[in-house]
């Protein structure tokens, strides 16, 4: 429907010049007083259309004056009489009297004007102002004088108005018949023989005033002649023809003119007084004389649109009964007192937002019933507005597109149409259309955001709303209904899909499964919005789901190794003094930030009082000098705690054993308790013992050799021979300890480094000596810092999980050395 309007519109802006140009007039009659219904004429001959053309072009009859006189059948075609129509009540003495209409047809638009001339009929009498008119004629009046008659008045036009007088028969006076200039008929008495009062001083004759309609009407007024006693003398007036100018809407009481008639009588015979002769009554009530000043006033409004011009005869008589008679024509001067008229024909409304140019909004026409300049209009409309006027023939104007709309500036316009005339002072009227814009889909959705940034915690609830995401779209309707969707992408080699779907209806994200962090640390999604326009409009934009760490992997124990067999021997010196560091217990966290700081807390041990672990660094040092007092095996459990909420623990039992000069050549003169005194050794263990202490001493020195050189490719400074375990941080105080070059914990990265504790290779290798060189082992104010190697590689801590794995694969090598030749030296004890 609104293409088919569209289409309407602009097939009506290009043809309608066209149109107008072959507009064509067509005039029909009708007679007076006929009812209702009357058929004036059928215009489909005229149209040169057909019943079926006329509905389907929207035929209508617009009628140019305020009342609808007819009305016609869009679908025969027939041109109606809509009320009864009184032709000197409509038109006066009018003549013609035409009634102005215009047919419009639409696709292609066609103006066609049509002219119903109003016919008169005989349905008025003629009648006198008066039954009985006086004439006071003296004796002796010589023949042949005239006496002008007051004239009827017929309001038919035509063979229907008055056309004739009559007098009833009488010896001194004919009836003389003439006509004025507008053809209108009036009777004159014609003195045919002398009067004598002394034989007859009264007459009474009957003047009729004849018709010549069907049927012919007829009208009398008696006349009554009073003979008067000789007076010579005829009032004569200045002019016969007084010709006099009158600007309409003249106030009240101006003085139109002043008549003057003098007689050369004396006394009464010269005493002159003025009276109105033969004047219709719409004069007597505009006009008023002065019998004695024979002034001309103005007693009622003057119409210029009304009547132009007015005509009336003015008598003079003297005391002695002579008159004599004048005429008086009163012109009257147009005044401009009408404003323009605008008529409007057809508006669109709402007007489409892309409706192109010179589209046709509204067609009207104006109208000024004043002459002249003062009927000369011109038509406006307000500046800065995407429409203009243009002007066609017949008054009529066309407003139309001169620029695009947007209805999303502006919704709907009232548009200011000012006619204004010529005439002196200029009248203006006003009409205001309103006209609306309807909606089109030229705007696409846009979000409130550039880009999105959400959090989800992992381990979450599938289904769970993330967040949610909205466009605005500046259109209306189901212009402006948005819908969302999620483009095709990947997370972790997976579809999107299967992690976060969206409600297409309000934009809320939900997450389809549950998230590991460890797993997915974050990913990017992108949505588009779509309105349902048409064509639908969309823009798309990114989101990026950040996953958030919880506390949900307790620690793990890297060493010592907990898998459920008999915890390894860590080999103690009796008389290590305060300190001593006997072992560190090595233990990582998946989790991150927080959720990964990892503290130590000795939870049981079989001397409460002889060792303590570092809370930081998970390093088990004497916390006294040991005695040989205390037990031969010491058991503890080590608890590790992370920094989580709530937080995660794990457990690792470390067993101890103190022992006497482990480090001398011979093993079997160790002192025993005496429930543990084992039997005599067999010659080929203690062989077998010795080889596999040679494998592992050879591992041992491949592990420090390939340690040494993969510390030269990074360009860092070796520090220490053996340390026992991992530098990682652990808490806020976690700089403080790093000083401790053996005092380290493990970082995020899972990158820890083992280091043996100064002093131990004075204590549990002493035997080795003669074997291996002696290493200088830094202060421990020297720091060591395990991430240097990565940050010098540029290598993330995370994408260098495997260099890190290859390290820790080389130091537990050298734990499992030293702990090779610790079970060994505790087989040989047991």
């Amino acid at each position: 429907m609104e293409m088919h309007l569209n289409l309407r519109q602009v097939i009506f802006s290009l043809y309608l010049c066209a149109c107008v140009a072959m507009c064509e007039s067509f005039r029909y009659s009708v007679p007076e007083e006929k009812k209702s219904g009357f058929l004036v004429a059928n215009v489909l001959k005229d149209l040169k259309v057909d019943a079926k053309d006329l509905s389907a072009r929207r035929a209508r009859l617009v009628s140019k004056s305020s009342k609808q006189y007819f009305q016609l059948d869009p679908h025969s075609g027939d041109l109606i009489l809509k009320d009864k129509i009184d032709r000197e009540t409509l038109c006066g003495q009018n003549e013609p009297c035409l009634l102005l209409s215009e047919i419009l047809l639409e696709n292609p638009w066609q103006l066609h004007r049509i002219e119903v001339q109003i016919e008169d009929v005989n349905d008025n009498t003629p009648q006198f102002s008066k039954n009985q008119f006086l004439l006071e004629i003296p004796e002796q009046t010589p023949v042949g004088i005239r006496f002008p008659l007051e004239r009827a008045e017929d309001t038919d036009k035509g063979e229907n108005a008055v056309q004739n007088y009559t007098l009833s028969p009488n010896e001194h006076f004919r009836l003389n018949v003439k006509s004025h200039s507008d053809g209108s008929k009036y009777a004159e008495l014609v003195l045919e023989k002398p009067l004598d009062r002394e034989v007859n001083p009264n007459l009474y004759l009957t003047l009729s005033a004849v018709d010549e309609g069907i049927p012919k009407r007829t009208g009398t007024a008696q006349i009554i002649i009073d003979v008067l006693d000789n007076n010579d003398n005829f009032p004569q007036f200045e002019q016969s023809v007084y010709k006099v100018t009158l600007m309409e809407n003249s106030p009240l009481d101006t003085l139109v003119t002043r008549v003057e008639a003098t007689d050369r009588d004396f006394g009464a015979n010269a005493h002159i007084t003025y009276s109105f002769s033969q004047v219709p009554e719409n004069v007597l009530k505009l006009f008023k004389l002065n019998k004695d000043t024979g002034e001309l006033t103005l007693t009622g409004t003057i119409d210029y649109e009304e009547n132009k011009n007015y005509e009336m005869n003015i008598r003079a008589t003297d005391g002695g009964g002579l008159s004599a008679y004048c005429k008086v024509t009163v012109e009257i001067e147009d005044e401009n007192d009408n404003a323009p008229e605008i008529i409007i024909t057809s508006i669109t409304s709402p007007l489409p937002e892309d409706a192109p140019l010179d589209t046709l909004v509204a067609l009207f026409s104006v109208t000024d019933v004043d002459s002249g300049d003062s009927g000369r209009t011109a038509c406006t409309t307000e500046v800065n507005l995407p429409f203009v006027l243009k002007p066609t023939e017949n008054n009529y104007y066309q407003l139309v597109t001169q620029q695009p709309l947007d209805r999303e500036q502006a919704s709907e316009y009232n548009i200011t149409i000012t006619a204004t005339d010529r005439g002196s002072p200029r009248l203006t009227s006003t009409r205001i259309l309103h006209v609306q814009i309807s909606d089109v889909n030229d705007n696409p959705p846009v979000f409130e955001k550039p880009f999105y940034e959400m959090q989800l915690r992992e381990n979450n609830i599938p289904g769970l709303l993330i967040n949610s995401v909205h466009a605005v779209d500046l259109d209306t309707a189901q212009n402006a209904k948005v819908t969302y969707w999620l483009l095709p992408g990947k997370v972790n080699d997976g579809p999107t899909s299967s992690y976060i779907s969206i409600n297409s209806e309000t934009g809320n994200l939900y997450a389809i499964r549950s998230l590991d962090y460890e797993e997915v640390k974050d990913f990017h999604v992108t949505v588009r919005a779509v309105d349902s326009g048409s064509p639908p409009l969309s823009s798309e934009v990114t989101i990026r789901v950040q996953v958030v760490d919880e506390n949900d992997n307790a620690p793990f124990i890297l060493y010592p190794l907990q898998n459920g067999t008999s915890p390894s021997n860590d080999l103690v010196p009796r008389g290590a003094e305060t300190g001593y560091l006997v072992t560190k217990v090595v233990a990582v966290d998946r989790d991150s930030a927080q959720n990964s700081w990892l503290s130590y807390q000795l939870l049981k041990a079989t001397e409460p009082g002889l060792f303590t672990v570092g809370a930081q660094n998970g390093e088990v040092t004497t916390l006294r000098p040991v005695s040989n007092r205390d037990g031969f095996k010491q058991n503890l459990i080590v608890v590790v705690r992370d920094n989580g909420h709530p937080p995660q623990s794990t457990s690792a039992t470390l067993r101890i054993l103190l022992v006497d000069g482990f480090s001398d050549p011979y093993l079997k003169s160790v002192a025993l308790p005496k429930e543990e005194t084992a039997e005599e050794e067999d010659p080929s263990l203690t062989m077998y013992l010795i080889i596999c202490l040679a494998a592992i001493s050879s591992i041992f020195l491949i592990s420090v050799v390939a340690f040494v050189v993969i510390k030269l490719q990074k360009r860092e400074k070796f520090i220490g021979t053996y340390n026992s375990a991992a530098n990682f941080p652990v808490g806020p105080d976690s700089q403080e300890n790093s000083a401790d070059p053996c005092a380290g914990s493990l970082s995020q990265a899972y990158n820890y480094e083992v280091c043996l504790a100064g002093g131990s290779l004075n204590s549990e290798f002493r035997f080795l000596r003669p074997l291996f060189p002696v290493f200088s082992v830094e202060p421990p104010n020297t720091q060591v810092n395990p991430r240097s190697s990565n940050d010098s590689e540029g290598v993330p801590s995370h994408a260098g999980e495997s260099q890190h794995v290859v390290q820790v694969r080389i130091y537990f090598s050298s734990f499992l050395t030293l702990q090779g030749m610790r079970m060994f030296i505790s087989m040989s004890v047991l």
